[in-house]
């Protein structure tokens, strides 16, 4: 177990290499790979979220944080879907058209991750269909849209708009962020959410799933 423990600190102190070599311990060492998810993965980037809403750490200590839960995560993946553990739900994420922004974005995915949700990322300077077309091939339950540009903002209605075309709209909770989003733009364009930091996007799709925090 003491294995879990040092995973748990590689993620929250950003080291990749440790936190790679800790998860081929602890796999070795017999522990479950759900259990080093569960247990030390989702709650060492909980308080990597805790810390950056704190003050504490900035964008370049999250960035670290979540390239050492990818890292762990690329030995963990192939072994849950081989067990048959199912994701807490599907996200497609991406930033919508017209805006190639994604640190903001990526940094939301990798803390989706984090918390124990598969990631689809469709990139940047998406279009509004793309999104569609992956919820219905990738069985998606949310819908994350990202836009740093109050120029790129109407594209985040034309993606709500474009799942209601394609009849998806009803199977998603759509949220959105970035640095000119508001809670109010969210209710004019029919969003389910709104999230100001990458950490509380976590929060914000468990709620609006239904999903224990």
């Amino acid at each position: 177990m003491e294995e879990a423990k040092r995973l748990y600190t590689a993620v929250i102190e950003g080291d990749a290499k440790a936190a790679k070599e800790t998860t081929e311990q602890a796999l070795a060492a017999g522990i479950e790979a759900v259990k080093l998810v569960q247990e030390f993965m989702v709650p060492a980037m909980g308080e990597v979220g805790r810390r950056f809403q704190c003050g504490d750490y900035f964008v370049p200590e999250l960035l670290l944080s979540a390239r050492a839960m990818k890292a762990s995560l690329e030995l963990i993946r192939p072994l849950l879907a081989a067990g048959g553990v199912e994701p807490a739900a599907r996200v497609v994420i991406g930033t919508v058209r017209g805006d190639l922004h994604d640190i903001g974005k990526n940094l939301v995915g990798a803390m989706l991750e984090g918390g124990g949700f598969e990631v689809i990322d469709l990139g940047s300077n998406v279009e509004p269909e793309k999104f569609a077309e992956a919820v219905r091939e990738k069985k998606a339950s949310i819908v994350a849209l990202s836009a740093l540009l109050t120029t790129t903002m109407p594209a985040m209605r034309t993606t709500v708009e474009a799942l209601g075309k394609a009849g998806v709209r009803q199977q998603v909770k759509v949220v959105i962020g970035g640095a000119p989003v508001t809670q109010e733009y969210a209710e004019e364009i029919g969003a389910d959410g709104y999230s100001e930091t990458a950490a509380g996007a976590v929060a914000l799709v468990k709620h609006v799933m239904g999903l224990k925090s």
